[in-house]
């Protein structure tokens, strides 16, 4: 079978990693304008490298969950493309041998000026120099608002030529990944939700399984592999 899957926050929240956008609309006591836009880079690149630095341990530490590990094995069963709004690797970790990131990887630093990246190392600052063109140009690797997201085109393709598509641990408030569903559905596709409680775009699955993605993700692999 051919499945695509969008994984968001939720499924790495159980591993101990802040969900992107808590309620009071703060991630990790910053405001989403000041650390995830361009501009925020340009007016302040130290604030940001420092707030990334630190998600950049965070990820470091935090360890894959069952529902990781879950997608892992479906992989290994079925034609999976694994799609994801986190910047961790916990997915890699668990086992998937190819995930794409289109928001890119926290693990991952980026020359504005050549766009050659690299490995991060786990304290960037502004004064680092691209080792490609040796620019003072070097930022997260991380897709902020207002640009374009990773690997559409391939996402698009994985969306239309899928027979199941599943959402785990979204909000359903990020587009373009808020938009999946609807394209999916436009090409014959099942979608499914798996969530901790019903996304903003709930309306757009035909079902939807709630509840903790540590239980219900391996729970809805199982019945898929039998």
């Amino acid at each position: 079978m051919r499945i695509a899957v969008l994984t968001g926050a939720g499924i790495s929240a159980e591993s101990g990693l802040a969900t992107f956008r808590a309620s009071d609309g703060l991630w990790e006591n910053h405001r989403i304008e000041d650390v995830a836009t361009v501009e925020a880079f340009e007016r302040d690149p130290a604030l940001v490298h420092d707030f990334y630095n630190m998600r950049r341990i965070k990820a470091a530490e935090a360890q894959p969950n069952a529902a990781h590990r879950a997608l892992a094995e479906l992989a290994r069963a079925h034609d999976l493309t694994l799609i994801t709004q986190n910047v961790d690797d916990l997915h890699e970790r668990g086992g998937s041998a190819d995930v794409i990131h289109m928001h890119g990887a926290v693990a991952s630093a980026l020359c504005a000026a050549c766009g050659h990246r690299w490995q991060a190392p786990m304290v960037m600052r502004p004064e680092d120099r691209c080792p490609e063109c040796n620019a003072q140009a070097t930022r997260p690797d991380i897709v902020w608002f207002g640009e374009m997201p990773y690997h559409m085109e391939r996402i698009w393709q994985a969306l239309e030529e899928a027979e199941l598509f599943a959402a785990i641990g979204t909000s359903g408030n990020v587009y373009p990944a808020a938009g999946f569903a609807q394209h999916a559905a436009r090409f014959g596709v099942e979608c499914i939700e798996l969530n901790l409680e019903e996304s903003a775009n709930s309306r757009d699955f035909s079902q939807r399984i709630l509840g903790p993605a540590s239980r219900t993700v391996p729970e809805w692999v199982n019945g898929l592999l039998r």
